[in-house]
């Protein structure tokens, strides 16, 4: 019996001694919406991993997509690829 009391009070000193406040976040740290609205204005290159501003960012963005020839791969995998895709659309059609 002694030992049931003694737990109890100890428990109640911890829920008593625990702080909520350990829980926050810290002060200094920025909220999500925050961070979602700032403008970025350096970028890093998908090429090399470089530096960029926004200006050279979009402007390499831009001459990449507009490609004189458009990638090409092995007709082996183009024919995998339209097979997965025949097969995704059959399990999407079918129940089973």
């Amino acid at each position: 019996m002694e030992k049931g009391i003694v737990f109890s009070i100890w428990l109640g000193l911890m829920g008593w001694v625990a702080q909520p406040s350990l829980a926050l976040p810290p002060p200094d740290d920025l909220p999500e919406e925050v961070l979602r609205t700032e403008i970025i204005t350096e970028a890093r290159s998908p090429i090399d991993g470089e530096l960029l501003t926004a200006a050279e960012y979009a402007q390499l963005k831009a001459e990449l997509a507009q490609r004189s020839t458009p990638p090409e791969l092995d007709p082996e995998i183009q024919h995998n690829v339209f097979v997965l895709q025949l097969l995704d659309l059959w399990r999407t059609v079918t129940p089973f």
